[in-house]
């Protein structure tokens, strides 16, 4: 009898496991989570390259002062400007003490002494900075928010002075115990000696005396498809619908999320109504986590630089990384989105994301040289600009347009940016590659010479350019003796939108 309890025990434990065995793996939901294989699709490869955040922390560009009212201005990724930042950020900074702004006159330092700005823009948290740069500071100076380094050597006295300037344009901190010298930053604005001059005319702003060299390219381009950046920021593209509305943009949702595609498949914004995890919001912080989120969601497309909020929109916080070809910022067209991503963040968490679709390649297809006008046209543009109360900066830039089948073009513009953030074109390059000659507009001003008394060339009346002709008596500015390197040999008369232009040989603005 107690034999058969068993065998009848035995085989009501073994069909108890058949049974729980069934119910696990034949009915739907119980027990069991699917992975993404099982529901029927794969994540895709990585589609761009992942980045740190010490590669997207650099200055908008270096103003170096080389005593005497002499200045010039270097822009990202040009061979001094890289040289110089390498350099700084091999230094280290300490000891930083805090003082009002205005203890020192910092006008006369600019035309009196040696050194050098490094210029942020808008700002960068210092506790990013502090990931480029070897800083150590306070909790103040960790939690403010740095817009410009300047590193200078008394004309008077072998010392040299750094201070770090709080964008509240109140505050500065001077870092007493900087590894610098002043052999140091005489090397550093040695390398500005041979580039073009740039004089200040208000707000911080330097227009070149002379034609800056930049490109003009042709570049072609690779695309993400729709679906693609679908299967990224969807956790089951399985379960997404697509809406197409009026205008020709499509929709995908899964009733929570939204992405919505624009410009033919070339830009995409996506939408998470995140519910906010009760934490503040700090800046840094939302800065690793939006690169995180970008390494996950597209990845990146060559160098971009962190553009600074600013200021907070209605409890949420927009970053921006704008992206740069050679040396020099992108911004779009009116009509065509491109050149920045774009997220807002919300207690920690990306609720919005904009990009474009597009991957430049690495080698252009065609090349042309422009020159961006300088001197007096800039000045006079940037006066008569109606929006000049709002601008805060003045820079070269790329403008996108779209080109042939898959293809951009990247046209030279002199860009503004005005208080909001915005970037709008102020003056395009010259057309044709035409270079201003010396006193003609968009050149370098003529620098009459002092008579000699030796008679020699240069007493009658003879009028020196900028590039390092003379113009003797009698001749014009086309006929001037050669000096120095270049020559024109282009006859005056190219226009920017109907305004007289010529060539100049005052040189590129970076090497």
């Amino acid at each position: 009898m107690d034999k058969l309890k068993t065998i009848v025990l035995t085989a009501l434990v073994v069909m108890s496991l058949i049974q729980s065995y069934l119910l696990a793996y034949s009915m739907p939901g119980l027990g069991v989570t699917t992975t993404p294989q099982q529901q029927g699709y794969v994540p895709s490869e990585p589609m761009g390259q992942e980045e740190k955040v010490e590669n997207v922390i650099f200055p908008e560009d270096m103003v170096l002062h080389l005593g005497k009212g002499k200045h010039t201005v270097l822009y990202p990724a040009s061979n001094f400007y890289n040289l110089i930042f390498g350099k700084i950020k091999s230094r280290e900074f300490k000891g930083f003490q805090k003082s009002p702004a205005v203890v020192v006159d910092w006008d006369d330092v600019r035309d009196r002494d040696q050194g050098l700005e490094l210029r942020f823009g808008r700002g960068v948290p210092t506790q990013l900075l502090s990931k480029v740069l070897k800083l150590e500071g306070d909790v103040n100076f960790l939690n403010d928010v740095i817009n410009r380094i300047w590193i200078y050597k008394s004309s008077d006295r072998d010392e040299v002075r750094t201070y770090f300037f709080s964008a509240d344009n109140l505050t500065v901190y001077e870092s007493v115990k900087a590894d610098l010298t002043a052999q140091d930053v005489q090397m550093y604005v040695g390398y500005g000696e041979y580039q073009v001059n740039y004089r200040k005319i208000g707000d911080d702003i330097y227009i070149p005396e002379g034609p800056i060299e930049s490109m003009q390219s042709i570049v072609g381009y690779d695309s993400y498809s729709p679906e693609q950046m679908q299967r990224y920021l969807f956790f089951d593209p399985g379960v997404t619908r697509v809406i197409s509305d009026r205008g020709g943009s499509q929709i995908y949702t899964d009733g929570k999320k939204g992405l919505q595609v624009e410009q033919n498949g070339r830009w995409i914004s996506y939408t998470d109504p995140v519910a906010g995890q009760g934490q503040e919001d700090n800046e840094s912080q939302n800065v690793y986590t939006a690169i995180q989120f970008i390494n996950q969601h597209g990845g990146w497309d060559g160098l971009h630089r962190f553009v600074h909020a600013g200021s907070f929109e209605q409890s949420a916080q927009v970053l921006r990384f704008q992206q740069y070809y050679g040396t020099y910022p992108i911004i779009p067209q009116e009509t065509f989105l491109f050149g920045s991503m774009k997220l807002r963040m919300l207690q920690g968490v990306v609720s919005e994301y904009e990009r474009s679709l597009l991957t430049l390649q690495k080698k252009p297809q065609k090349r042309d040289i422009r020159w961006l006008p300088g001197g007096d046209m800039v000045e006079s543009a940037l006066e008569h600009y109606t929006r000049r109360l709002e601008v805060t900066a003045l820079f070269p830039a790329l403008q996108a347009s779209p080109s042939d089948k898959n293809k951009l073009l990247l046209t030279p513009v002199w860009a503004v940016r005005l208080i909001d953030g915005t970037q709008l074109v102020l003056l395009p390059a010259i057309q044709g590659g035409y270079k201003p000659q010396p006193g003609e507009p968009g050149g370098a001003p003529l620098v009459k010479q002092t008579p000699s008394s030796s008679g020699g060339v240069g007493s009658a009346g003879s009028v020196g350019l900028t590039d390092g002709r003379m113009i003797l008596p009698g001749t014009d500015s086309g006929n001037a003796v050669k000096t120095a390197s270049g020559s024109s040999g282009v006859k005056a008369g190219s226009s920017i939108d109907g305004t007289s232009t010529a060539s100049s040989n005052a040189g590129s603005g970076n090497e």
